[in-house]
């Protein structure tokens, strides 16, 4: 798949069919998050797939989203920040989370050409899921996936065009004018 047409076609699934992916096209598409910009090279992510229907019922608890229950996998990802922070300690925080945001588009992306769905599950309650998986207390849950194939498709959402969130040079200004370029 062209990825112009996988950032253009993913979206959130919430409706998940009985058909069981299999795992080993789940594992190719957590493995792209490997190749997302990590600070200082430290890869901080770590990851949870879990198949167990009782536990996913738990996750799906902690996110209070029933839908997540529906999914056969979900994915669980984490940052253990340790190495950046003591690396940025400055930064180190907020280039765990630029991380993370970054490899999980990576993820979503592989997901979208594998012909699989899931949704980006941030909302949860990082406790629970902390001990239902456990999970250290130094270890930040980032988000959970559910993963399996769709209901039936979507129509794709209304998405927002780029004038209205573009701008040039400056806060509110929505025109490109040429600047004279000043030779030295």
């Amino acid at each position: 798949m062209e990825l112009n047409q996988a950032i253009k076609n993913r979206h959130s699934v919430r409706k998940f069919n009985s058909k069981k992916p299999d795992w080993r096209d789940i594992i190719e598409c957590i493995d792209a998050f490997r190749y997302a910009p990590m600070a200082g090279n430290n890869f901080t992510l770590k990851f949870i797939l879990i198949n167990d229907t009782e536990k996913i019922q738990k996750l799906a608890e902690a996110a209070q989203q029933s839908f997540v229950a529906t999914a056969p996998y979900v994915l669980v990802v984490c940052t253990n920040p340790d190495r950046t922070i003591h690396s940025y300690p400055e930064f180190g925080e907020k280039f765990c989370r630029q991380q993370a945001g970054s490899a999980i588009q990576n993820f979503l992306l592989k997901i979208e050409e594998k012909k699989l769905a899931t949704c980006w599950v941030g909302y949860f309650v990082e406790e629970q899921i902390k001990r239902e998986l456990q999970i250290p207390n130094n270890i930040t849950v980032e988000a959970i996936f559910p993963i399996g194939y769709e209901m039936s498709k979507t129509k794709p959402k209304r998405k927002i065009d780029l004038d209205e969130t573009l701008y040039f040079f400056k806060w509110k200004n929505k025109q490109m004018k040429k600047t004279r370029v000043m030779d030295v």
